[in-house]
């Protein structure tokens, strides 16, 4: 990431508050902010402190469910928040994952206005896209009401529509959008094996050869990138006078053929209806947290361009995204993290307590 480009705002001291900063991108927000001359101190904000301790960065503990601790106290004098929270689970209590999501994104955004706060960079998704197409990209402009039978997707679409309103009201505020593809990195490997895949799936199948055959379904070719590009796109959009929505990824994107490269399988053609029984039954029987209504989220998202990113943000990925997908793979392998809650290489009674909490029944 170059310091100072042209057309940026001015430099040196700048007081950032990263919402979520434990996480996959949090920590990737957290670490390119500590290392920027430009800023002068960041607040992470997380539901649990962490015992990581990155250069001019302090923690707060907030929970953003709903009723919860009051952000604006914390947000006076910063010159930009960075809104990364998220819950992922539990998949079979979509309420729960409402209050957090939603509501608690509102909280953010109306303490951003409380404590005037004159930036905020919000983590949209590709998952709020509508359903889109795999042989062409599109820009900022497609319509962003999401797949409705998914709740992640349903959640990014609403704070879309909410982002339009606050915006209208709200014009002193430089609101930015990131709409990133699937995010990968070493030390997320753990943590999205437990979100995504659940306890019972072998970190040895990140290894090459370990996985004979990768399914080739109608649909599933999506994109993705490395966290640490992700969060140089952040970063930018706080320096930067810009707004608006930013598509992020890296190239190439991911089919089936991406995949078994990186796996050293081969592909073997399976027809969408038969991964998506597969995917329902195991998330029924509670074997998988991944519901299948995410499954038929990603077989429908388009394929982003990211030419305003590249233009206005002066944004280039450093990795491919195979590059991003094999270094995860690699952290699946060694059982990778940090020293955060949500990136913790192993939880207390590891994957016995993984399957205690119901495997997408509760966080």
């Amino acid at each position: 990431m170059t310091s100072g480009p042209r057309g940026e705002e001015g430099a040196g001291g700048r007081r950032v508050v990263v919402v979520g900063a434990t996480g996959n991108v949090g920590t990737s927000v957290v670490r390119a902010l500590s290392e920027d001359p430009r800023v002068g101190s960041v607040l992470g904000i997380a539901r649990r402190t962490p015992d990581w301790h990155p250069a001019r960065t302090t923690w707060a503990s907030v929970d953003m469910s709903e009723g919860a601790d009051d952000l604006t106290g914390h947000f006076r004098g910063a010159n930009a928040v960075i809104h990364l929270a998220w819950l992922f689970q539990p998949t079979h209590d979509p309420v729960t994952t409402w209050r957090t999501n939603v509501l608690g994104s509102i909280r953010v955004f109306e303490a951003v206005v409380a404590a005037g706060v004159p930036a905020l960079v919000h983590a949209s998704s590709v998952g709020a896209y509508s359903p889109g197409p795999k042989d062409r990209a599109v820009d900022e402009s497609w319509p962003t009401h999401g797949w409705p039978g998914a709740a992640y997707c349903r959640e990014k679409a609403y704070l879309e529509r909410y982002l339009d309103g606050f915006e209208r009201e709200n014009p002193q505020v430089r609101v930015v959008r990131m709409r990133p593809g699937f995010i990968f990195k070493e030390e997320s490997a753990t943590e999205q094996r437990r979100l995504f895949a659940g306890p019972l799936l072998p970190g040895r199948l990140g290894r090459p050869g370990h996985v004979p055959v990768v399914p080739d379904i109608p649909g599933l070719r999506f994109q993705a990138l490395h966290t640490d590009d992700a969060a140089d796109g952040y970063v930018a959009a706080v320096f930067r006078p810009v707004h608006g929505a930013f598509n992020l990824a890296a190239e190439p994107p991911v089919d089936a053929g991406v995949l078994a490269a990186v796996l050293g399988a081969r592909v073997v053609r399976l027809p969408r209806i038969a991964a998506r029984v597969t995917v329902a039954g195991a998330w029924h029987l509670h074997l998988v947290p991944a519901s299948p209504h995410l499954f038929d989220a990603v077989v429908r998202l388009p394929i982003m361009d990211t030419t305003r990113a590249r233009k206005e943000l002066d944004w280039r990925p450093r990795y491919t995204a195979a590059e991003a997908i094999t270094e995860f793979l690699n952290g699946l392998r060694q059982g990778a993290g940090m020293a955060t809650p949500p990136l913790a290489p192993r939880l207390p009674s590891g994957r016995v307590r993984e399957a205690a909490t119901g495997v997408g029944l509760r966080p």
